[in-house]
This record gives structure tokens, sequence and C-alpha cells, in this order.
């Protein structure tokens, strides 16, 4: 505001120099005025007579002019004429100030001996003293007009004001400083007895907090101690769902693998009945071969066994340098009696270089690809299997011409006892994923334009 103050005095300054400016050329056209219809002294000194005679034209070249004095001088006699027309609304004054008399001196010297109007500007710190001064030409050598004002700067009615309402404001801000850091406190050390109290290891333990006496604080702890109970009840319920829900996972997994094992033991079993109720009643041949088949069930039976151990008790993996195109080659011919059975040709592709991997179990887990392909693979059709290395990644793939598993059990393909064959175990997949995740990689089904594939993807590394 004082800046403000300042800037409006600076702009009054500039407004008052052009107005004495004026007033300057205002007394000099008036004394042309006095010398054009007067016979006055043509000599270089002037008497008591034309100083009375000049006073009438500084009064009334200046008479509208509010605020500015001026007066004639003369480089030898000094000053001619004042007069100050509205001298604090008393009527003219008529007697040069002393106090400005060696600045008004200078000015008028400046003005002579430069031919021309000179301006000067005095700052003092309750006022600016503006000065302007011009030759005059005329029968009397050596004299100039001249004009001055004062603008206040810091002192007056209107600085007072200004001051008294900066003090008023300031003492304002210093009582609204001073309460708002008394609240700030006193809420900051709620505020820190609240965090401590909250700082609990179980959000189930969330005490109870004690109101502070502050209407808007204690809404909030109302707030957190509703919160907490709130907390505490949902985890409650939700720990009694988690319960049923693991409960009912349970007795659904239960469930699978005693449908399953059901499933595939009541066919061994009831074909081995019926085999050996006609061995009792027949010759020795149909006895061996009841006994050959009734071997032949048990070794499915005891397949099955081993195909549920190795879901449940996964061995770690041993994994040495592989060449791939021998182990690929192996597994195909593994299952190439199978395969034949349904006239499918086997073709391996990919990489023929090495890898590092736990071939029994890799073994294991790409034959049951392999026989799930040829179960799914329709007559005459060809099944690919191959491997090849992409990135940081070696993946393993098995790919038919069947039309794949249902749309509706791909997300749970490789849980265990998930099937989309009537016949089938479900045991297949979870197994090959047991053994990619065993070897720090994964199994999945990946989309192709056409036909089946099945991917084993594992972490490459080298020999």
């Amino acid at each position: 505001m004082i800046g403000l103050f300042r800037q409006s005095a600076t702009a009054q300054a500039g407004r008052a120099e052009a107005e004495i400016g004026r007033a300057c050329d205002t007394i000099a056209a008036a004394y042309r005025f006095y010398t054009a219809g007067s016979n006055g002294a043509t000599s270089g000194t002037a008497d008591e007579a034309l100083r009375s005679e000049l006073t009438p034209v500084i009064l009334t070249a200046l008479h509208d002019r509010a605020g500015i004095e001026g007066g004639i001088w003369q480089a030898e006699a000094g000053s001619l004429a004042y007069a100050f027309p509205t001298y604090q609304g008393a009527g003219p004054k008529t007697d040069v100030p002393q106090a400005e008399l060696p600045r008004i001196q200078a000015v008028n010297r400046a003005a002579l001996s430069e031919d021309r109007q000179v301006a000067a500007r005095y700052d003092a710190a309750s006022q600016i003293l503006l000065l302007t001064a011009c030759p005059l030409p005329g029968p009397l050598p050596g004299l100039t007009g001249w004009a001055m004002t004062r603008v206040f700067t810091l002192a007056g009615r209107g600085y007072q004001q200004v001051m008294a309402g900066l003090a008023i404001l300031f003492a304002t801000v210093l009582a609204a400083a001073a309460l708002l850091s008394r609240l700030t406190i006193k809420w900051s050390r709620h505020v820190v007895q609240i965090e401590n109290t909250l700082q609990v290891p179980d959000i189930a333990e969330l005490p109870r907090l004690q109101a502070t006496g502050e209407r808007e604080l204690d809404r909030i702890v109302t707030a957190l101690n509703e919160a907490g109970r709130r907390v505490v009840e949902v985890r409650q319920r939700a720990d009694q769902l988690a319960g049923q829900v693991a409960t009912g996972e349970r007795l659904a997994a239960i469930g699978r693998i005693a449908a399953g094992v059901a499933h595939e033991i009541r066919n061994p079993i009831a074909a081995m009945r019926l085999r050996a109720e006609n061995a009792v009643a027949g010759d020795p041949e149909r006895k061996r071969q009841a006994l050959v088949m009734i071997l032949e069930q048990i070794e499915r039976l005891d397949g099955l066994l081993r195909r549920l151990l190795s879901v449940t008790e996964r061995e770690q993996p041993n994994p040495r340098c592989v060449a791939l195109a021998p182990f690929l080659d192996a597994c195909i011919a593994s299952n190439a009696d199978f395969a034949a059975s349904k006239e499918i040709i086997f073709e391996r592709a990919g990489d023929d270089g090495h890898a590092y991997f736990d071939p029994v179990q890799m073994q294991g887990a790409l034959d049951n690809l392999v026989r799930n392909a040829i179960q799914a693979a329709p007559e005459r059709s060809r099944i690919v299997v191959a491997a090849r290395h992409e990135a940081e990644t070696l993946v393993i793939s098995v790919h038919d011409q069947g039309a794949g598993p249902p749309p509706e059990i791909r997300e749970h393909l490789f849980e265990p006892f998930v099937t989309g064959r009537a016949d089938g175990t479900g045991l297949g997949l979870s197994i090959v994923q047991e053994v990619a995740a065993a070897h720090g990689g994964c199994a999945r089904l990946a989309a192709v334009p056409y036909g089946t594939r099945f991917e084993i993807i594992l972490p490459w590394r080298r020999s």
C-alpha cells in the first residue's frame, strides 16, 4: 500500500511538473502583454514602481492555478516580483519564501544561461519540490519567469490514514496468526495422539479413540471409531466366510478326487469280475486269458495310483544337458504303437541343439501331451512335436489337428481332475503343469489358426 501511495505521489509529481511548465509559459505571456502596452524602463535596473507593477502580472497569470507560486527574477537585482495567489486559502502571498531562495536563484540562472525553459526537482522525505524557469525577452535584460509547487508524498492526512489502516491490518494479522498458531498447536497435539493410538500391529485390534473436546476433530474421531467397529465386524464375517469357502473347496476337491478315482477303478474291477466269472466255468486257456487280462487291469490301476502320487508328491527335478532331437524322437517312438492304431503320422520340428532340464520328468510330461493329442486327433491326421528356442525360453510343443478342449473348461485345464473326455482322469495336464513349474516355467494352451497346440515353456539354460 505504501508502494501504491508512492506511485500515486510520483504520478502527481509528473502532472504538477507539467502544470508549472504551463504556468511559467503563462507568466511569460502575461509579461509580454505588459511590456507591449507600457513604456517601462529600458535600463538595466528596476525601481520600486516597476516591482509594484509586475506583482499584479504574476497574480493575473497564476490566479486560477491552485497550489502554484511564482515570480519574475533578474540576474542582477534578484526577485522583482513574487506572488502565491492561493496561499493556504488566506489570500495572495507576496513574500519570497526564504527557504527555497537558493533553489529559485539556481533554476533562474540555469534558464538565463541556457536561454530556454529549465525544470528542477528536489525530493525530500515528505514532499517533492518542483521548479521551472523560462527567459523573459523584453526591455529589461536578464529577466526570467519562474513557477514553483510542492507535491506531498509521505505526509498529510492521506498518508496518515494509510499508515493507520496498515497498523490496524498488521494488528489483525498478528491476532489471526496467534489464534491460528494456537489452534494449530492444539490440533497437532491431538492429531499426534490419534496417530500414536492408531499405530497398532493388527487393524482388528484398533482401539477406541478418546474425544478431544474439539467439535470438528471429534467428528473425525467418531467416524474413525465407527469405521474401526465396522472393520472388526467385516473381518470377523470375512474369516467366517473364508472358513466356509475353504471347507467347501476341500469337500469339492475330495469329491472330485473320489469321483475320478471311483470312475477309474470301477471299470477295471467290472472287467476283471466279468473275466473271472467266465473263467470259472471255462477251460484252462480261457482261465489263462482271464489272468492275463486281470494282470493288465491291475497294471492299469497301479498306473492310476502312480499318477495320483505324482500329483501330490512331486520330486525335485535333476536337470542336465539334453540333446533335443533324440529326446523328441524317443518320446515319439514310445507312443508310436498307440498312434498307429489311428494311422496318425508324427513329425518332429524345431531346433536340434541342446537344452538343460530333467529328461525323466520332462519325458513324462511330454508323454501326457502326446497321448492327449493322439486321443483328440482325427484318424489319418498329423501330430507335430517340436522344440524351439525363443529369446530366453525353451518352448516344447505338441500340435494336433483336433478341435481341442471344450471352451467351458479351458480356463481350468491344468487343474487336477478337469477333463473334457468321458474316459479321462483329468490328471495328465495337471502333471504337465507341475513339471513345468518345478523347472521354473509353465504350461499353456496356445492360440493357433487351426488345430490345438499345447506348449511347455521353460527358462533357457545353456549346458
